[in-house]
């Protein structure tokens, strides 16, 4: 009789022809530190994502309504386009701006990467609508900058308020941080050898860039993108204040939607839309970016 016969096969044979054990009981107390995380998710994000759900579906009758409104009127599809367009554009705007400024801090003493990186996190001490007002004034058409296109070329005033201009220009500068970080602690992270040797073999600076740099900084590029566009999809003081009827986005239609003509339905089926485009966006850039992470310094 073998030893895999012992008690009936209740002893495996192991690897090395012995036995092995039998498993006692998991220990689940560990988990029970997960139970306060996820009552206060419940609480504070499913249960009114579940809500918001459930109007959208039955409010102010049980069905698809509201869902059919948002995709048949023109009104809506129009809204829906100007926002996603909008955030592609600041998206653009952002990474232009950022990608220089992330590279220099890469090749700077640390003492100015220090202060270039305060010049990053100091806008974010500031409030967002003492920002936009501060840009209302900044593009009003006696504003300074209309003052000084006037003295300086003669043009003027320009349209710069209550345009997708001002409210992409606003959006910029608040969103521009969020492009910056990512970008830069994914720079952080390249060698700085490989473009002086892809120049020694024979490699111009641009073909470098291309070829070298700028792959191995992709996973910046991603996350900051997908960072700002998404952030950019859900503004709502920026495009109020620097926009107007005509630049209204979603976010607008739905404070609209809820607050003046009280139509719940109308504004949960909004809110239902972004996250679904939210989850989307992310579904395929990570299908895009194959093998990298969304989050630089967070390996897969």
């Amino acid at each position: 009789m073998t030893e895999s016969t012992v008690t009936g096969g209740l002893v495996a044979p192991g690897a090395d022809g012995g036995t092995q054990p039998k498993r006692g009981p998991k220990n689940w107390r560990p988990l029970l530190l997960l139970v306060p995380a996820f009552v206060i998710i419940s609480l504070f994000f499913l249960a009114p994502l579940i809500d918001v759900f459930i109007r959208s579906v039955t409010d102010p009758q049980p069905g698809t309504q509201n869902y059919v409104w948002l995709f048949t009127t023109e009104a809506n599809l129009a809204v829906v386009l100007r926002t996603f367009g909008t955030a592609l554009i600041v998206t653009i705007v952002c990474l232009l701006l950022a990608y220089p400024y992330a590279y220099l801090m890469t090749i700077v003493s640390d003492r100015t990467r220090n202060i270039m990186q305060l010049f990053v996190m100091l806008p974010l001490w500031t409030s967002i609508l003492v920002r936009t007002l501060a840009w209302m004034v900044l593009l009003q058409d006696t504003g300074p900058i209309n003052g000084l296109l006037e003295a300086w070329f003669g043009i003027g005033p320009v349209p710069l308020i209550r345009t997708t201009f001002g409210v992409a220009l606003g959006m910029s500068q608040v969103l521009l941080p969020f492009m910056v970080l990512p970008l830069y602690s994914a720079m952080a992270k390249i060698d700085k050898r490989l473009l002086p040797a892809a120049s020694n073999l024979g490699a111009n600076p641009v073909t470098a860039f291309f070829t070298v740099y700028l792959p191995l900084s992709k996973p910046g590029i991603f996350s900051g993108g997908v960072t700002v566009f998404i952030l950019g999809l859900g503004f709502y003081i920026i495009p109020a204040l620097l926009g107007s009827s005509k630049e209204i986005m979603v976010s607008a239609l739905i404070q609209q939607q809820i607050s003046v003509f009280l139509m719940w339905g109308h504004g949960t089926a909004l809110g239902v839309f972004l996250l679904v485009c939210t989850i989307l966006i992310l579904v395929l850039v990570s299908r895009i970016n194959k093998g990298g992470s969304l989050f630089p310094g967070v390996e897969k």
